[in-house]
């Protein structure tokens, strides 16, 4: 406690050390081990979400679309931009604040934000986070990101794995990604879409269907600790790499708070 606090250069420096090397995610692994060797950690059921984390960038650093009209008064720091009638897209504009930030909307009608996309696996038995990952906010990014973290967990074990999820992991594509993986989807069926579901009697009648879709919900615990309590809602910082090194310390905390929750109640 008494020692002398680093400077500003130096910590700048270590932290750029800190990125190089992967810090987070080896202690994230660590911690994973941990819980293995607590017996709180399962091979076998898993659900993936994902969550938007907002960006530390402001709707006017998005650079206007060719034509768009300029700033209506002198102010730099802080211009008057009207957007009213203007169709924003991701296609070539860029926040000059953070150009890995896109604007996304989670669903139809809501407000569309400068944000990265952080999805996550949890293995249904204890809650725990397993797998995370943080994307550029892209449509087809929860379901690329799904595929890569539970095929890491195909690798690690020979037993039947399955994967829970919400409607946004029922395209026919994906769930054949699923079961090319061998791995059995258990998401939630997406009746609205034209074509129907993927998913039929042959996969929806199993008890274990229902169990997995109670417990998908699970998720939304984590993501609710990470904006309430870590303050993760909208990130301090800028660039994917960085955005991404902070999503990992705290989905390792997490798993720490939740191995204390879980060996307090039986110790």
């Amino acid at each position: 406690m008494d020692d002398p606090i680093w400077d500003f250069p130096v910590f700048s420096k270590n932290r750029e050390r800190l990125l190089e090397a992967d810090v987070a995610r080896v202690f994230f692994v660590e911690v994973g081990q941990w819980a293995r060797e607590q017996g709180r950690l399962s091979d076998e059921h898993f659900t993936v979400d994902g969550t938007l984390i907002e960006a530390w960038a402001g709707q006017k650093s998005f650079k206007p679309r060719t034509g768009a009209p300029l700033p209506t008064d002198s102010d730099a720091g802080n211009p008057s931009v009207n957007f009213r009638g203007e169709r924003r897209t991701n296609d070539p504009p860029a926040s000059t604040t953070d150009p890995d930030a896109q604007l996304y909307k989670k669903a139809k009608g809501q407000e569309a934000k400068l944000a990265f996309l952080g999805p996550v696996l949890m293995e249904n038995r204890n809650g725990l986070g397993v797998e995370t990952r943080l994307s550029k906010a892209r449509g087809t990014a929860e379901r690329e990101a799904s595929l890569e973290m539970v095929g890491r967990k195909r690798k690690q074990t020979r037993r039947r794995l399955t994967l829970g999820g919400d409607k946004h992991y029922d395209p026919a594509a994906h769930v054949a990604s699923l079961r090319k993986l061998k791995v059995m989807p258990q998401v939630a069926q997406n009746t609205a879409r034209s074509g129907g579901s993927a998913l039929d009697q042959r996969t929806t009648r199993h008890a274990g269907y229902s169990v997995s879709q109670t417990q998908r919900k699970r998720v939304e615990e984590i993501f609710g600790w990470f904006k309430t309590v870590v303050l993760m809602r909208k990130t301090r910082y800028r660039g994917l790499e960085r955005v991404c090194w902070m999503f990992t310390w705290v989905a390792a905390a997490y798993n720490l708070v939740r191995m204390r929750n879980l060996l307090g109640a039986t110790t």
